[in-house]
């Protein structure tokens, strides 16, 4: 049994979260975390991760960058696995997140829908065969309250197509200033905001007279929760690591 804690337990995703924990046979929810300390069902939340009654296996963060020094501070002092879900990290917290992965069990991708990181894998297999013929488009769409654009998903999908292509791409987020021919070396990123979508990525190959396009369409956030709720069994109790969703595809 995977003891987990939840960081943003009082958010959409907390609460999807607990939903999929509480359909499961082999994990539980010992505690969470929020400023909102609100309790709705048969865990305390208390507002900082010292405050945790118990010791969790594993925490899950879907809450905001803003969480993460103090988490990974907790987790850094108590050896305590994390899975890292939020999206929206600067650089140097990136950083931080792949650091303390040299002395705790680290989960981290810009997205745990295991649909999207199997398209993950189609993208470096498309790039890989097509290479430099093909110009690359990437086209994200998000509901109109998400904050960041692109979406850490988008740059994922680029940063692994860049990689398998030996980072001879750049990136190029916005056209309309542009008064210019598109360069082969592009790779072009576009977000959308509006409604409700949950996340909608589409990875544009386009060639001479053909047009291959990956697409991938999340129905709900249920989806999210879920691969977090995998990551943070599959974390528990392996060795100090920066682990990601392309061991489980």
């Amino acid at each position: 049994m995977t003891n987990i804690a939840i960081c943003g337990a009082n958010g959409k995703m907390g609460k999807n979260i607990y939903s999929c924990i509480a359909d499961r046979e082999d994990c539980t929810v010992v505690g969470g975390i929020d400023l909102n300390t609100q309790q709705y069902a048969d865990f305390p939340i208390v507002d900082s991760p010292a405050k945790l009654p118990v010791k969790p296996d594993v925490i899950i963060d879907f809450s905001n960058p803003a969480s993460l020094d103090g988490l990974l501070d907790y987790c850094l002092s108590t050896g305590t696995a994390i899975v890292v879900a939020s999206t929206g990290y600067s650089d140097e917290q990136i950083a931080k997140i792949k650091a303390s992965a040299e002395q705790i069990p680290v989960f981290f991708t810009f997205n745990m829908s295991l649909g999207i990181n199997l398209l993950v894998e189609l993208c470096k297999k498309a790039a890989s065969i097509l290479g430099d013929q093909f110009d690359i488009e990437i086209v994200e769409k998000h509901h109109n309250q998400k904050i960041d654009a692109p979406s850490g998903t988008a740059i994922m999908l680029a940063n692994a197509i860049n990689e398998t292509l030996d980072n001879s791409k750049h990136y190029v987020y916005d056209r309309h200033s542009r008064r210019q021919k598109r360069e082969k070396s592009e790779i072009g990123m576009h977000a959308v905001r509006g409604g409700t979508i949950v996340g909608e990525h589409d990875v544009i190959f386009a060639g001479h007279d053909e047009v291959i396009t990956l697409s991938h369409s999340a129905g709900s956030k249920m989806v999210f929760a879920e691969g977090a709720v995998n990551a943070a069994v599959f974390l528990a109790g392996k060795p100090a690591g920066l682990y990601d969703m392309s061991l489980m595809v």
